[in-house]
């Protein structure tokens, strides 16, 4: 573990660490946001997920979520959105490879080798980050476009990892839309069947856990009809009987602007789940 970033922030410290993950096969960054709570006694975590195209940074630099964390004596881990390195597999674009691993463990050559990203999100980076962060094992996740769709699909994967799960306009149909859709063929292979354990409104009709979902879209968003149609998972809930909270918030983009809006609400909907 070798600390890169070291800022005061809100009383706290925002940190980036880079890391050897042995489940992706490669260095990664990891952001970190210790709270002045965390001085004197282990604090619970919020895992965010970021979108296509970002790393680490962009979170952290732009969310303005600190602020709010040190407030609920939370601590932020904004992990990368992929695998990174010279050997790791990567592809034309800017929604395959590098930067777009979809938060799923691809089972296609040659991505199967390092994109792993569910294992490394939801095993491998917490037991690095509660065994030598002040961090307790009380969790909660949230994320962001195709963070998002991680995050809906993390915590409705593993029951009782969770406390609490949200997400800024989330892909919830990966298997009906365009993103998805190249996404999974490459990761996962021809066989639609395979995506269904890979797509939020799929899932929610046999979860074991029935945690609500707490969603905020735009409705100037430019991807919302393409890309993320969040009705598709209202009409899953429905039928499902499972608890969501779907805000649509009018003149909002998909950018972090929207999410700066609204974060503040969504680290307070974590802290009342996680302090309980």
């Amino acid at each position: 573990m070798q600390r890169i970033e070291h800022r005061a922030c809100f009383g706290g410290w925002q940190d980036v660490y880079r890391h050897h993950s042995q489940v992706l096969g490669c260095e990664m960054n990891v952001g970190v946001y210790l709270p002045p709570q965390a001085a004197d006694a282990p604090c619970p975590v919020l895992y965010w997920l970021s979108g296509l195209t970002c790393s680490e940074q962009n979170f952290i630099s732009k969310a303005g979520a600190q602020r709010y964390a040190a407030e609920h004596g939370i601590i932020l881990i904004a992990p990368d959105t992929s695998p990174r390195g010279d050997d790791v597999a990567d592809a034309d674009g800017y929604d395959l490879g590098k930067g777009a691993g979809f938060y799923l463990n691809a089972s296609q050559s040659p991505w199967a080798a390092h994109y792993r990203m569910h294992d490394y999100v939801v095993d491998e980076l917490p037991a690095w980050i509660e065994a030598r962060l002040p961090a307790t094992s009380a969790r909660a996740i949230s994320g962001h476009s195709m963070g998002g769709h991680g995050a809906l699909v993390l915590a409705l994967r593993n029951p009782g990892r969770y406390r609490s799960v949200s997400a800024f306009s989330p892909i919830v149909a990966p298997s009906q839309v365009p993103w998805g859709r190249k996404a999974f063929t490459a990761y996962l292979g021809d066989d639609s069947r395979a995506w269904q354990a890979w797509d939020a409104s799929v899932l929610v009709a046999h979860a074991r856990e029935k945690l609500p979902l707490l969603i905020d879209q735009g409705s100037d968003d430019e991807f919302l009809q393409e890309q993320l149609r969040p009705e598709l998972l209202q009409q899953a809930c429905a039928l499902a009987g499972h608890p969501l909270q779907l805000r649509m918030q009018p003149g909002y983009d998909h950018s972090y602007y929207f999410i700066s809006s609204f974060i503040s609400d969504h680290i307070a909907h974590h802290a009342g789940a996680l302090s309980e």
